[in-house]
């Protein structure tokens, strides 16, 4: 295992010990389902589900996608309404991550910035390359601004997203901002917002720290298919730091000190703000990629989740 930094955050520095010493192979050399069931049992199977966030009701349904209905589930906090309602995109590389793997985020969302939470399964790649994660989050999207009264019942609108998810949703409040529906805020946690983007995080970063270069190169592969030349990396539905930013709602980006994305999400947030957009920004010492589904194991990850739902829900409910 690589040398960790020292001011990496100890309880997060025992967590990565333990996944080394598992011995499991790279996600770089595994096959995308390999993948995504080693992520499961990282994020679902290892949890103990009699802590989650109770919530008022979870809801199994389904939402309009690029090609076709996709699976959907609707969380209700415990707290009296009308409530913003927030479309939540999961991460994982557009590889991996379901419903499931980031139900924890999701009901901590809900209950923590008091929305309701709308998480959409979109369709993964490599079966389902670039742009159908696109399509499937901007349909449900669409839906969402459309069906308000029967989701939080409010005006206020949110989109949230970690990872790849974080890129999706800064694509979708572009895309509602152009479609003439302003969202009420939105929250990127350590998002991707430009493709193949070379930083200093990234390569100080590159591997020790959960989420590697290697990997990222991999999930990058997946995701823009066996034609990479057919793909643009500069389109904005790609890199979103790329689109037009003003005019776009007030955001909350966090980042993570040991998070090889940590220089693009900075980055973001910087752009917001030189457009005009109100941005609460916050580079997290001592965490890595993933802290927000690592509270159980850090303390300090799970200040870092309290304090960005609070930011979140300050801006939905201002």
């Amino acid at each position: 295992m690589t040398d960790l930094h020292p001011d990496l955050d100890p309880a997060t520095g025992a967590l990565l010990s333990f996944l080394a010493a598992a011995g499991a192979p790279p996600m770089w050399q595994q096959t995308p389902e390999e993948a995504r069931a080693g992520f499961r049992t990282l994020a679902v199977d290892l949890r103990d589900d009699s802590l989650l966030p109770p919530m008022a009701s979870v809801e199994e349904r389904e939402v309009p996608g690029g090609a076709g209905p996709r699976p959907a589930r609707v969380y209700r906090p415990e707290a009296d309404g009308p409530l913003p309602t927030v479309l939540f995109l999961h991460g994982g590389g557009f590889v991996i991550g379901d419903l499931d793997t980031h139900d924890l985020a999701c009901r901590t969302i809900a209950r923590d910035s008091r929305a309701v939470v709308v998480s959409v399964d979109y369709r993964l790649a490599p079966e389902h390359p670039f742009p159908a994660a696109v399509e499937d989050t901007l349909a449900a999207a669409d839906w969402m601004v459309a069906h308000l009264d029967e989701l939080g019942g409010s005006e206020r609108t949110g989109v949230a997203g970690d990872s790849a998810g974080g890129n999706l949703a800064a694509v979708a409040a572009q895309h509602l901002r152009d479609a003439g529906h302003p969202l009420t805020a939105q929250l990127l946690i350590y998002p991707v917002t430009e493709m193949g983007a070379d930083t200093e995080s990234f390569r100080d970063n590159a591997e020790g720290y959960f989420l590697d270069a290697e990997t990222m190169a991999w999930f990058g592969r997946q995701y823009a298919g066996p034609d990479t030349s057919a793909v643009d990396p500069t389109d904005p539905r790609l890199s979103p730091r790329l689109g037009e930013l003003s005019g776009l709602a007030p955001a909350v980006v966090v980042t993570a000190q040991f998070d090889p994305l940590r220089d693009d999400g900075d980055a973001y947030a910087h752009a917001l703000a030189a457009a005009g957009v109100h941005v609460e920004h916050r580079r997290f010492t001592g965490l890595i990629h993933g802290f927000v589904d690592m509270g159980r194991h850090s303390p300090a990850a799970d200040a870092a989740v309290a304090e960005t739902c609070r930011l979140f829900g300050e801006l939905l409910h201002r």
